[in-house]
């Protein structure tokens, strides 16, 4: 099995990643470099639901590509963006999206890397790697601005009433997003990077900015972040300097849970990274979030 163990993707020796075909769950379209052989992924009916792949354009003219999971009927619904791994649109993804429906929610998942390529097939994470450095600040927060201004001509959506959460590489975009958008109103945030490693270059900060450890200040909506304790690429130290952060500047309602015993990608139930009852917990933690704030 494979296992991814940061946030941006691994690092020479963190694992090899195998050449096998890993089955019908390829197939099925999980993220071949981080898929576990013996994965058991949750599976979420569409029963009651209505999904579909839609088009809307970015502000670089780009036609970005989304997946749609709502409650079927009219609403308004409050609705979530959901932002990827470094893996893209993948199953895993759109399964997010379908729990979220499921929970009253009309959720959606931009595709924020095809404009270069889409990750999900691939098994090169230097490709990978490349794909999502590809995807800067600016071009991502933009497709931000297009899914809110799409989303608010729906007739389902009610865009008076927004989340966003995201994983890994789209935890970090969670708390730039919360400090950027005042249409936000709630976010969560899982095991997303907070501050520069320590053995980042120069060129990386910068690349890496804005970190979220020097955002505490500018949020609009409070951050529900959910990390683990065994993190190889999120030090606890960094995950206690936001909360000092956090404090700091008053930031009421932002909070962040810790899971001591999970790992990086706990939320992931496709890799061999996934820790059911942190993950269980966590899920648990979003939709209370979520619900005191979306659907008050």
């Amino acid at each position: 099995m494979t296992a991814l163990t940061r946030p941006e993707g691994a690092e020479p020796g963190d694992f090899n990643v195998s050449r096998r075909l890993l089955g019908g769950l390829v197939f099925a379209g999980y993220a071949t470099a981080a898929l576990a052989q013996d994965a058991r992924p949750i599976t979420t009916s569409s029963d009651g639901l209505a999904t579909e792949i839609v088009t809307y354009p970015a502000p670089d003219g780009f036609d970005l590509p989304a997946y749609v999971a709502r409650p079927a009927g009219d609403g308004p619904f409050p609705m979530v963006i959901v932002v990827s791994e470094i893996f893209g649109l993948h199953e895993y993804i759109r399964d997010v999206c379908r729990r979220l429906a499921q929970a009253g929610y009309a959720a959606i998942a931009p595709a924020f890397f095809v404009r270069v390529e889409d990750p999900a097939p691939l098994a090169d994470m230097q490709r990978i790697q490349q794909i999502v450095a590809a995807a800067t600040y600016e071009q991502v927060m933009g497709d931000i601005a297009a899914t809110l201004d799409w989303a608010s001509g729906q007739l389902w959506a009610n865009a008076d009433k927004v989340g966003i959460t995201g994983f890994c590489w789209g935890g970090k975009v969670v708390w730039q997003a919360a400090a950027r958008f005042a249409a936000i109103d709630a976010a969560a945030a899982w095991y997303g990077r907070l501050a520069p490693s320590a053995s980042a270059t120069p060129e990386q900060i910068a690349a890496g900015r804005p970190w979220p450890v020097d955002l505490a200040g500018d949020l609009k909506a409070p951050v529900l972040g959910l990390y683990g304790g065994q993190d190889q690429g999120i030090p606890n130290a960094t995950v206690e300097t936001m909360r000092a952060a956090l404090a700091r500047e008053g930031a009421r309602g932002s909070d962040i849970r810790l899971y001591p015993d999970a790992p990086h990608g706990f939320h992931a139930d496709y890799r061999a990274s996934y820790r059911p009852e942190a993950a269980t917990d966590g899920w648990r933690r979003l939709l209370a979030h979520f619900d005191a704030i979306l659907k008050s």
